[in-house]
């Protein structure tokens, strides 16, 4: 690989893209990280991954590919193991006459290609793609693939059902394995979710088969149907997984497991919930890796992003971060703590339940029916000096009042409401019962956030914003300029989009709001108002701002945020340019 790397830097170096004292110092990151050399000379921005493309292109003879412009064979995809496939980030593209072409970001890669081999069976042939159009490609189409050995396993199921029903029929007490085709079936149908980036399955018994949707950027997607017999099966083997009542079908149940995916550790939270034609399952995918990240890579706009990072440096007051369910507060208060976590600082979660684990965080499990509520906890926590508190959610006038004591009296409290709009935060608190003064004195600031669908940079298509419609969203001053709707193409399965960002806005209660609750003036749309006056961007003008950036379409922030009087996205396009 040195001599691989020495090869290429040189040939960077007679192209004029790096000098020869750049090229030394990546050589040298490059003896301690292990990394290859490209990547090094991409992370720290001394060449584009465009021009590294081209220069392996060239120096190898291996043709460069677009993933977006090209059909995929879902049949190539089903050769290779995803392991694999997640492993070293390719994208099977076709077979013909015995081999199998890959796309592959380090094509010099030999083990990658000699796994594939062995994966496939098949003559690997590489191209060069770029990294992004890979990540892409993987999550876009590894969650609604059929494994190749699903048809096999419920084949041996129906096969199995069939010797048992006959051993109970010859009355013979033969001890056979029923159970194996279907832990290989759940264990599949796990890991084709978490390959796939997904973060829900459901599971759900129809009139004639068993349907599986997995949710995938907030919508959910039908990836196959089963045969009605398995769902009994299925059920029972997950909730074995998870701790539960296999007898009781009547009553919902709620449990969680953890399995090991690619040398990392998932998470599961499983419900069921009696229906017509049988007990329908959803489970929750709690993926750290996906979770669990920094401020500064929460997508946040730069001013958003000094506000968020100044409210987590605080030592004491309360902090809440305010949505609809699924908007993202999960993620946004796991990387306020991160930002947090120190071995000074005794940090104690409340939660309910503990979706991720957090090393060096003391996380408490709720459990309402021992006694230990939001409310309770709370109280035993004051009493073990903490520094900073988290409260999953609140929920009453016992937990408010809790808090805001805890925020009153020199702790840090982050916490979470359910309201649509940061200054609707103030006015729920006060709903509870929370007298003015004390919301005044302890309310540091609210994060109010919504999460969209990321248009595909691959297939976006641009227009211009007419006068009318700049005028209907309140900003005439957008007229002409530059937006994008979405396209189709093979990166996004034609949905126009890819991943998902979030909304923000973001509230600091300053002196001039902290006199008006305390004079009794807790009306949202006042609030709102007065922020906005200090400078606040609301989620409207974030998404708009966003939109302009080509990260989301105006129907995405329309559908998140609905506009006063408008309730119709397709209003919201202009000319194609």
């Amino acid at each position: 690989m040195a001599g691989q790397g020495m090869m290429l830097g040189q040939m960077l170096i007679n192209m004029d893209l790096i000098s020869n004292q750049e090229l030394d110092a990546a050589l040298s990151e490059q003896i301690q990280s292990g990394k290859k050399l490209g990547q090094i000379l991409v992370q720290q921005g001394i060449m584009s991954e465009a021009q590294l493309m081209e220069t392996l292109e060239c120096m190898l003879d291996i043709p460069r590919v677009k993933i977006s412009n090209i059909d995929i064979d879902i049949e190539a995809i089903k050769l290779v193991s995803p392991a694999i496939i997640k492993q070293y980030k390719i994208m099977p593209i076709c077979r013909c006459n015995g081999s199998i072409t890959v796309a592959m970001a380090d094509p010099l890669n030999l083990q990658a290609i000699d796994d594939i081999r062995m994966s496939s069976g098949l003559e690997v042939t590489p191209l060069i793609a770029s990294v992004q159009e890979l990540d892409m490609a993987i999550q876009q189409y590894m969650a609604f693939k059929t494994d190749p050995n699903l048809e096999k396993l419920i084949g041996e199921f129906t096969d199995d059902q069939s010797s048992r029903d006959k051993q109970k029929r010859d009355l013979q007490l033969v001890k056979i394995d029923y159970d194996a085709p279907i832990i290989r079936m759940v264990n599949t149908i796990l890991a084709q979710a978490v390959h796939g980036s997904c973060s829900d399955i459901h599971i759900e018994p129809q009139k004639t088969n068993t349907r599986v949707r997995f949710r995938l950027d907030g919508e959910l997607n039908e990836v196959m149907t089963l045969p009605h017999s398995t769902e009994a099966a299925i059920i029972s083997r997950i909730k074995i997984m998870s701790g539960m009542d296999i007898a009781e079908k009547r009553m919902p149940q709620d449990g969680r497991f953890r399995m090991e995916f690619d040398s990392r550790e998932v998470d599961f939270r499983v419900s069921t919930l009696p229906a017509f034609y049988g007990e329908k399952m959803v489970l929750r995918i709690l993926d750290r890796n996906h979770v669990i990240t920094q401020i500064e890579r929460l997508g946040l706009s730069q001013e958003n992003r000094r506000k968020m990072l100044f409210l987590s440096r605080r030592w004491f007051g309360m902090i809440l971060i305010t949505g609809p369910t699924g908007s993202g507060k999960t993620t946004t208060l796991y990387s306020m703590l991160s930002e947090i976590n120190s071995i000074k600082k005794n940090i104690i979660t409340l939660e309910d339940p503990v979706e991720y684990s957090l090393a060096g965080i003391n996380q408490v499990q709720l459990n309402p029916k021992a006694g230990l509520s939001f409310a309770n906890g709370l109280r035993s926590v004051l009493r073990q000096d903490p520094d900073v508190i988290m409260v999953g959610e609140i929920r009453d006038q016992e937990t408010a009042r809790m808090a805001v004591q805890a925020a009153l009296t020199g702790h840090l409290m982050i916490s979470t409401l359910h309201t649509n709009s940061a200054g609707g935060a103030l006015a729920r608190l006060g709903d509870m019962g929370i007298e003015n003064f004390l919301i005044s004195s302890a309310l540091s600031g609210v994060v109010a956030q919504r999460l969209v669908r990321k248009l595909c940079p691959e297939c976006r298509i641009e227009y211009i914003l007419d006068k009318e419609t700049a005028i209907r969203l309140g900003q005439p001053e957008l007229a002409g300029h530059v937006f994008y709707r979405a396209g189709g193409c093979n990166m996004c399965r034609q949905s126009g989009y890819s991943g998902r960002l979030a909304l923000h806005e973001i509230l600091l209660v300053g002196s001039r709001i902290k006199t008006l609750i305390y004079r009794g003036i807790t009306e949202e749309n006042t609030l709102q108002d007065i922020a906005v006056e200090e400078g606040m961007k609301t989620i409207k003008e974030d998404g708009i701002s966003k939109a302009r950036e080509g990260l989301t379409s105006l129907e995405e922030v329309i559908r998140s945020v609905l506009l006063e009087g408008e309730d119709d996205g397709n209003k919201y396009h202009g000319h194609s340019k």
